[in-house]
């Protein structure tokens, strides 16, 4: 049995994980320019804080990716698994059981056992699953997608600090950005999970901004 037979099909980042990881590195970057104050701040102070912001997000972004792939391996695994305790089930009925234990409860539940003998039948006639997990060429990319989503997505905050003497200004259009980005994925969060996205994107922005302010408070 190949690999790619053993994992469940799934996007390298969904619209939740998208939207999660958006606002994760909005607050974290928001953290360090948020640091800065506008009356006693240099360009040695605004240098600090980009290469602070920047290297904490490259740096997250590698944990991701290599969480991701953690992932990966842990559901190659799984499936292994279940498809040997499928092959050795001695009753058909116990099969079942692992097949449903598979599935996702929705779909498990829509199931009989005629559907499910059908399932089993069919796994049955794959073959011999490989001894351990093995990555794949698209989740090494997916991996590096995950990387570079993190980053990009935060990257337009710091930009003005890079092209602006202006420091106060610099503040206020970062913070703009920010903003705009903070409740764009809080609209997109809405219209996925059937909420209004309007008023969803405007609650991310409120509490994007109080998460900040508590990560700041706290020393982080």
């Amino acid at each position: 049995m190949s690999d790619e037979s053993t994992s469940t099909s799934r996007s390298v980042l969904d619209p939740y994980t998208r939207v999660a990881e958006a606002q994760f590195g909005l607050i974290m970057v928001l953290t360090f320019t948020g640091s800065l104050s506008v009356a006693e701040a240099g360009r040695a102070d605004v240098r600090t804080m980009l290469i602070g912001a920047l290297g904490c997000n490259i740096a997250w972004g590698i944990i991701d990716g290599i969480l991701y792939l953690m992932d990966c391996l842990s559901e190659r695994g799984s499936g292994i698994r279940a498809l040997r305790a499928l092959r050795k089930a001695r009753a058909p009925e116990k099969a079942h059981r692992v097949i449903a234990d598979a599935l996702p409860p929705i779909v498990a539940a829509t199931l009989g056992p005629a559907e499910y003998e059908t399932i089993r039948q069919k796994l049955l006639q794959l073959p011999e699953p490989p001894s351990r997990p093995r990555l794949q060429k698209s989740e090494w990319l997916g991996a590096l997608a995950v990387f570079l989503w993190v980053f990009i997505v935060t990257f337009p905050v710091a930009i003005p600090f890079t092209f602006m003497d202006d420091i106060g200004r610099a503040m206020r259009i970062s913070n703009g950005i920010a903003i705009v980005l903070m409740f764009v994925s809080g609209y997109a969060f809405g219209r996925i999970t059937g909420y209004r996205p309007w008023l969803t994107g405007l609650a991310t922005v409120v509490v994007g901004a109080a998460l900040v302010s508590l990560t700041m408070a706290l020393g982080g």
